[in-house]
């Protein structure tokens, strides 16, 4: 049986950080196969059968997509006796003793093979998508991972790999066709040989020069001619996207950088072009005269030798703050950038609070300010949808979210995440304290689902009591809005004949200009100071 990388939501690509059994061994359902890890978060994926582990498909570090074939589990002997057992009356009732024979000897020869249909894979809330490459022709010999077709959308590009090894027998689809999920892309003869047994050269005299992978089905036309002039080859490789390598992230980033891929030469495998190739293009473009003069470029900072002024030590960025750092500054750099400033008195709602501790502790919960925050957001985001939307692509329309899902941010050892409470509006405030201690555990355990990392349409970073006076939160794109939470403090506050105490909290309303305007961001941070001043308006 094989077993495939399940859904990864709205990641593209993760990367495999641990096999956890041996080829060989036994395996129950449940049992953790692999590690994967995005720049999120890590995921057990789980055999689905009992039996016995014959091989994996992948090693340490490879990065894989959702489908993509991970390993091969034969089932235990006694289901396969029971199939086998389920077929030999048939058999019996139907042959004589010389059509077994020939049967058993005609079975040897095509055991080796078989045909298989190879689909679109499960495009999750996209119908259709377009074909923008076909890399294989029929004849053509393909391998574990081999690159067959690649689709795009308007958001994302995907490649579908093979997932074992054979020969094309035909090719459903071609360059510029819309297709679902489940279409035919096309039809193979499948080798039963692991895909690491695959020793044959693919040696062809105008592919010498070539590693020996499948190449796209534009270079294997012209196999049986004679090789083109390195000049005409040039034009071309230009001139089509046919012949450029290079995953789904990359060529997001491209899209975001505004850089033409076949401009940019890749260090990978079978000429595959990486994140780094990218990076270097682009720092070499903004580092080029022209750029500079022209003003196309931010300016980098200079690198500084710091050991010059005395002993320095380098510590390594996780994963997780490298990520952080590039969303925050792609954030910053393209969302224009307001914060309103504010004090909440929520004298009344602490006391309410306070009030509640002893049902706390029966149920087995803390119950924090921030469940209040959460609860009087959701009802403020209510009122103002704008704050719970997102700005189309094409900065013509706004994309209102018909859902309110809460997103968290949660400082780890590892670095900054943010996890999201999905249909926050409908949930009391104990069930959002509830939830609000599951995900910070997930988070400092290493332990988040990739779903609880993604569909957040706000976010709340709440600094608690190290949060000072306040702070100027990036927003976390798409979203438009985000609230940031400083430290409570007792102040003097004027009632008209005296002044008392209150207990003051900071909020911090960062949003994208673009959306919103300083009215809209007046408004709603005065619905939800009157909101945590009298939590008696939630019921309303």
């Amino acid at each position: 049986m094989d077993i495939l990388i399940p859904s990864l939501g709205d990641i593209d690509e993760v990367e495999v950080i641990e096999l956890c059994i041996d080829p060989g061994a036994a395996v129950a359902t449940g049992d953790t196969l692999i590690v994967i890890e995005s720049d999120k978060a890590s995921m057990d994926v789980p055999a689905t059968c009992d039996g016995i582990l014959q091989a994996y498909t992948v090693q340490l570090g490879d990065l894989v997509s959702e489908g993509t074939l991970i390993a091969t589990v034969t089932p235990d002997a006694g289901e396969a006796d029971s199939l086998a057992s389920e077929d030999v009356p048939v058999a019996a009732a139907t042959t004589t003793a010389a059509e077994t024979e020939s049967a058993a000897a005609e079975s040897q020869a095509t055991e080796a093979v078989s045909k298989i249909d190879i689909l679109v894979p499960d495009l999750g809330d996209i119908e259709d998508v377009e074909v923008i490459e076909v890399a294989v022709a029929a004849g053509d010999r393909i391998s574990f991972d081999t690159l067959l077709v690649v689709l795009e959308s308007d958001k994302a590009s995907m490649e579908v790999p093979a997932e074992q090894e054979g020969t094309v027998i035909s090719v459903a689809v071609a360059v510029g066709d819309r297709v679902g999920a489940g279409a035919l892309i096309a039809t193979a003869e499948l080798s039963n040989a692991k895909p690491a047994a695959v020793t044959e050269p693919v040696a062809e005299p105008v592919q010498a020069a070539a590693p020996p992978t499948m190449q796209p089905a534009a270079v294997k036309a012209d196999v049986p001619s004679a090789p083109e002039p390195p000049a005409a080859t040039n034009d071309r490789a230009k001139s089509t996207e046919v012949t450029v390598y290079a995953g789904p992230a990359v060529r997001r980033l491209a899209r975001e950088l505004g850089v033409a891929l076949d401009h940019v030469k890749g260090s990978g495998q079978r000429g595959r072009i990486t994140k780094d190739d990218l990076k270097s293009h682009v720092k070499q473009q903004m580092n080029a005269p022209a750029a500079k003069s022209s003003g196309a470029g931010i300016p980098e900072i200079p690198a500084v030798d710091f050991a010059r002024f005395g002993p320095v030590a380098e510590q390594s960025l996780t994963r997780i703050q490298q990520q952080v750092a590039t969303n925050m500054q792609r954030s910053w750099l393209n969302v224009p950038h307001v914060t309103q400033h504010d004090l909440a008195d929520i004298t009344d709602m602490e006391e309410f609070r306070q009030s509640l501790k002893a049902e706390a502790g029966q149920r087995g919960i803390k119950l924090t300010p921030l469940a209040f925050i959460v609860r009087a957001v959701c009802y403020a985001l209510a009122q103002k949808p704008k704050f719970n939307s997102s700005l189309h692509p094409d900065s013509q329309r706004l994309i209102v979210k018909e859902y309110i899902n809460v997103g968290i941010a949660t400082n780890t050892a590892e670095g900054l995440l943010v996890p999201v409470i999905r249909g926050a509006d409908k949930k009391g405030l104990w069930e959002l304290s509830e939830n609000i201690a599951e995900l910070a555990e997930k988070a400092r355990d290493k332990k988040l689902a990739l779903d609880d990392l993604g569909g957040g349409t706000f976010t709340v970073s709440s600094l608690g009591s190290i949060g000072g006076t306040g702070f100027t939160p990036i927003v976390n794109a798409p979203e438009v809005a985000i609230l940031g939470v400083g430290r409570l403090s007792t102040q003097p506050q004027w009632n008209g004949q005296e002044f008392l105490p209150r207990q003051m909290l900071p909020l911090s309303l960062s949003y994208d200009h673009r959306v919103i305007n300083g009215v809209d961001g007046g408004e709603f941070m005065q619905l939800l100071s009157q909101l945590l001043s009298d939590v008696r308006r939630l019921a309303l």
